[in-house]
């Protein structure tokens, strides 16, 4: 390998990933780290639940049962692992790959980073009854772990980047305040993190590749912090400039993208194609990351069960009324909260039955797991020959499930302990980054001109422009972008908070926030809310998000002609 790359690959974007994944990057080429991200904010949540049940869990158990198949492998290539498998116990997550080593006949390098999880200190911080409480850790730890050895290195809570900053910081020998570089490999991993969504999964423009098994991505690093972002020759889907600007306006907010290691300047962010397959990602200004590190919180928050009532042909929405008067007289006692929603999919004279129905959903909420359990499911069942012609329900309603409540906080980073428990057992305390250094203020570049006057026609807004959404705990982001000058100076001037408003009926009343991002020709909206309290909790029908996109580029707005 090349002293002066690194070559850091990806192989999983969640918990539940491909599970052949480690394996294909392991087999597909070189590499000199394979990183796999396994948490997510409600993945915290389902953790909790797993330790409540047995105290010795709480990490991902995919990721050891994919090490069985692939360990020697990876020791035979000379391939390091760093994966935040560790969950909430990143301690017990190492013992289990140790003896996993020992049962496998491999003699294998296991260090550890931990000390992100507070719930012990849950009334310290005033965090109240929390279920988890894990801070976002940053690279230092793991580089640590790696500049003694370690082959294999498992963290509970880092930030998803700091998967590969740690590596590259360790790799080349970065200092805690070489600010450039340390954002420049933040951004790389910012899009590594959800694996295949910056190989074409996901992509608006689908059409445009070979979509049906994207490969996954990986990142050639390089000393001053610029990587290239490629995949493994003969893998599916692509590497394009859009196909990784998809992936960096997922989930953010505005031009700066803090972490604990750094803060990344997404405003000053070059791309460029450097090839089939390998586009370039250079020029990123770091700055000293915030005093405060963020908290995810979780906690049970009750219960949830739901039902689909389908209707069918004609007066739908007297239908749906009948079955909403019938359920409020008979749901005693009365859940905390009970939402309806009718969605109408129907069509006139239809030519199947399915085209011909809507469905009204109902979503129950309570503290008590009997009010949204047999009580709920008996008084929808029992409407079946006594409600709305033509009754139906696609699946019964089963006994209440709880739901977690997502909650961020923000506390000192001097008050979090970040531990490098080393292969040999020793444990070294990891400093926090000194954030002292001021900013500077976010120069806001003037929008340009917008395009002349001309004819305009009434098209899908994604005739012209690709998008990207998600969540973020309660709030949902939707990244918009399109490719050329003359569609963004039409795009900064038409799509404003407003006129999203008007698209998106159910952001009507929600606090948006637009974001404009020139160098990417992109906006990003953040709109507070939208998610209630985070996806575990939400009754709403995409919990997460994730089609926000589609549905705002499926929306008619008017276009330029010239742009069409």
């Amino acid at each position: 390998m090349d002293a002066r790359t690194l070559r850091i690959g990806n192989a999983s974007g969640f918990y539940g990933d491909r599970f052949s994944a480690f394996r294909e990057m392991l087999e597909g080429g070189p590499l000199d780290v394979l990183t796999g991200d396994y948490l997510a904010e409600l993945t915290m949540l389902i953790l909790g639940r797993d330790r409540l049940k047995n105290p010795e869990g709480g990490y991902a158990r995919t990721f050891l049962r994919q090490l069985e198949q692939t360990l020697g492998l990876a020791l035979e290539k000379k391939v390091r692992i760093v994966a935040n498998a560790g969950g909430l116990n990143p301690a017990g997550l190492a013992n289990d790959l140790r003896v996993l080593a020992t049962k496998l006949g491999l003699s294998v390098r296991v260090a550890h980073v931990e000390g992100d999880d507070l719930v012990g200190r849950a009334d310290e911080f005033g965090f109240g009854e929390s279920l988890t409480a894990n801070a976002y850790l940053g690279a230092w730890g793991i580089a640590a772990c790696l500049d003694a050895g370690a082959d294999i290195v498992v963290t509970g809570r880092v930030t998803d980047a700091s998967l590969v900053v740690g590596p590259a910081a360790s790799h080349f020998g970065w200092k805690r305040d070489d600010w450039d570089r340390l954002a420049g490999a933040m951004v790389a991993g910012h899009v590594l993190e959800c694996g295949a969504q910056a190989t074409g999964g996901n992509f608006a423009f689908f059409g445009e590749l070979d979509a049906r098994r994207p490969g996954f991505p990986l990142a050639e690093v390089f000393a001053d912090g610029s990587s290239i972002i490629t995949k493994h020759p003969g893998t599916g889907g692509a590497v394009t400039v859009d196909t990784v600007k998809a992936q960096l306006v997922y989930e953010i907010a505005g031009a700066r993208y803090a972490g604990p290691d750094a803060t990344a300047r997404f405003d000053t962010i070059a791309i460029e194609s450097a090839g089939t397959d390998r586009v370039r990602l250079s020029g990123v200004r770091g700055e000293p990351p915030p005093p405060d590190v963020k908290v995810c919180l979780n906690r049970l928050g009750g219960f949830r069960s739901e039902a689909s009532f389908i209707l069918v042909g004609l007066d739908i929405e007297e239908k749906a009324a009948l079955v909403r008067a019938q359920l409020d007289a008979t749901l005693k006692p009365r859940p905390a909260e009970v939402l309806y929603t009718l969605a109408r999919t129907d069509h006139a004279d239809a030519a199947t039955e399915e085209q011909a129905s809507a469905t009204l959903r109902v979503a129950v909420k309570d503290a008590d797991a009997k009010v949204v359990g047999r009580s709920f499911s008996g008084a929808v069942v029992e409407l079946a020959l006594a409600s709305y012609p033509g009754f139906f329900l696609p699946a019964l309603p089963g006994d209440g499930s709880p739901f977690g409540v997502y909650t961020p906080a923000f506390i000192d980073a001097r008050k979090v302990p970040h531990v490098a428990v080393l292969p040999d057992g020793k444990r070294l305390d990891v400093a926090p980054t000194d954030a002292s250094r001021a900013l500077e203020a976010v120069a806001v570049p003037p929008l340009p001109a917008p395009p002349s006057p001309g004819p305009v026609r009434r098209v899908p807004l994604g005739r012209v422009a690709l998008a990207r959404s998600g969540d973020k705990g309660g709030d949902a982001n939707i990244g918009v972008w399109v490719r050329t000058d003359e569609a963004w100076r039409w795009l900064v001037h038409a799509l404003t908070e407003e006129h999203l408003r008007t698209l998106l009926p159910e952001t009507r009343e929600l606090v948006i926030h637009r974001h404009v991002l020139p160098n990417l020709r992109a906006l990003n909206f953040v709109v507070e809310r939208l998610l209630g309290e985070g996806v575990s909790s939400s009754t709403r029908f995409d919990a997460q998000g994730k089609a926000l996109g589609e549905w705002l580029r499926a929306r008619h707005v008017d276009v330029p002609e010239s742009l069409l």
